[in-house]
């Protein structure tokens, strides 16, 4: 699939990415998901990109070991280059029919090494090993290893889960140390919170006179979490808003470059390509950056190389509505809306001036020409919360309210935002069934857009008063529209 600024190889789906930078070029390898039944083992594979929009996709990277092989599936890991130049990779082995001596299904912290530029790597089978004492065989995975210069040794994070406790409970990123890369002690847990099922993806680093701890919470929440610390042995203290993004990202892991930190992880996709199907595991690869407050805490959003795909600020760019539109609707409702469809691919960019007392305000995405169906983007200053909706919200069913379109007491995907009266920005990327929504330059929302592929776009308000200070729409530069085409007379319709 060719969508700048995101990625999916043809006919698979990107899982967890193990990111790496080096000379200004970002070496993206992730567990290549084929959905293929009988399953063929899982490899990595490697996708480079300089700009964050367009990736080279390489092929396979580290290929599965074998039918027989401990690491028939070859799962999260990530890379580190070595005092001797070589590039070395922590990675964990599965095998769906090995079991541990507790019974459990075995996961084990599997190395191999590069000296090509991570062209072509070597299995070192000799430093293989399982879960330490304590521990459950069934969850020893994603070894995130990584030099402390103060104590001279190499230290990995492991997820892992103890053997005894609350079943829902057990979760802890375990530690082991080394000197040499090759054999590892295991030493005190790294982090032990005993709120988890298990904490994913666990990754940390240094950011100024912060250390950030990152992991991807495997419990009902399956959202990308951060922590902080002024050391890195702790504590690690929780952020007001402590999430990366909501239900649909997931397993993000990060790299810098030049000051600037980018995470990457993917979009899930859905079952059978609809919204009602459920969240699956894998999807299409898409990247956010974080920016660093004064006070330590982070704020993310899309990269800006990603937005300008759609053109730099400086274009003009298409009125969806007049800036000091007033939607006023104290007991009510009021929309505006485009006089025609939006393009498949298009940045909407919309400032509220929000009343004291309005109960919501958003956008409205591939609506129906009254804007009574689509998809809602919607501002909830009461809740502080930005939530994503759908109307229907199922279409099938014998049930009267699946026939209907209602499912009962079900938001689709919210975030955490702080909706003080005054100006907020929401801004909407949508890329085909893809939209990455932002409120205020901090807080992101992605998700899925599959069963509406085409509709207006606007903007509402429920039970209060907004002035849009501006509705703009941006098409993805070089689409295939001409300026004459619909997508570029984007004309006003309100209604109140």
């Amino acid at each position: 699939m060719n969508q700048r600024g995101f990625h999916q190889p043809n006919g698979a789906w990107v899982g967890d990415v193990i990111p790496w930078q080096e000379d200004g070029v970002f070496h993206l390898l992730y567990l290549h998901e084929s959905r293929r039944v009988p399953k063929i083992g899982m490899p990595w594979h490697r996708v480079t990109t300089r700009n964050l929009v367009d990736f080279d996709e390489l092929g396979e990277a580290l290929a599965s070991g074998g039918p027989s092989a401990p690491d028939f599936n070859v799962y999260t890991g990530s890379i580190v280059l070595g005092p001797d130049g070589v590039h070395h990779v922590f990675y964990t082995g599965q095998h769906p029919e090995r079991r541990g001596a507790d019974g459990l299904a075995l996961q084990l912290v599997m190395h191999a090494v590069s000296t090509d530029g991570m062209r072509t790597w070597e299995r070192r089978e000799a430093d293989t090993f399982g879960a330490t004492a304590g521990y459950e065989t069934a969850d020893w995975r994603d070894p995130f290893v990584f030099w402390d210069e103060d104590a001279a040794v190499w230290r990995m994070l492991i997820t892992a889960r103890h053997a005894h406790g609350p079943e829902r409970r057990r979760g802890v990123i375990a530690q082991c140390t080394s000197t040499d890369l090759s054999t590892w002690e295991p030493v005190e847990p790294f982090w032990d919170p005993r709120r988890y099922i298990a904490h994913e993806c666990p990754e940390v680093f240094q950011w100024g006179d912060w250390w950030y701890l990152v992991y991807s919470e495997f419990s009902e929440s399956f959202t990308t979490r951060y922590r902080m610390s002024r050391t890195l042995h702790g504590p690690w203290l929780v952020p007001e808003h402590d999430t990366l993004d909501g239900r649909a990202y997931y397993a993000a892991k990060s790299a810098a470059r030049d000051g600037r930190r980018f995470f990457f992880g993917w979009i899930a996709s859905r079952e059978g390509a609809h919204d009602a199907g459920a969240w699956q595991w894998a999807g299409t690869m898409s990247v956010l950056e974080a920016e660093q407050r004064a006070d330590g805490t982070l704020a993310f959003h899309p990269a800006a190389e990603l937005r300008d795909t759609f053109g730099p600020a400086e274009e003009p760019a298409d009125t969806v509505v007049t800036s000091g539109t007033v939607l006023s609707a104290p007991d009510g409702y009021a929309d505006a809306l485009s006089d025609v469809d939006a393009p498949s691919s298009f940045r909407l960019v919309a400032r509220f001036d929000i009343a004291p007392g309005t109960t919501e305000c958003g956008v409205l995405l591939r609506a129906s020409d009254d804007g009574d169906e689509g998809y809602v983007l919607r501002l909830e200053p009461k809740r502080d919360r930005l939530v994503f909706d759908r109307w229907p919200r199922s279409s099938t069913g014998t049930e009267q309210w699946q026939i209907s379109g209602d499912v009962p007491f079900v938001v689709e995907l919210e975030r955490p935002c702080h909706l003080t009266p005054g100006l907020h920005e929401l801004e909407v990327i949508v890329d085909g069934d893809l939209c990455v929504a932002t409120v205020d330059d901090a807080v992101v929302l992605s998700t899925r857009l599959y069963d509406r592929p085409t509709g207006r776009v606007g903007v509402f308000v429920g039970e209060g008063t907004v002035t849009v200070e501006a509705c703009t729409l941006l098409e993805r530069d070089g689409g295939d529209s001409d300026d004459d085409s619909p997508s570029h007379r984007l004309l006003t319709s309100t209604t109140s």
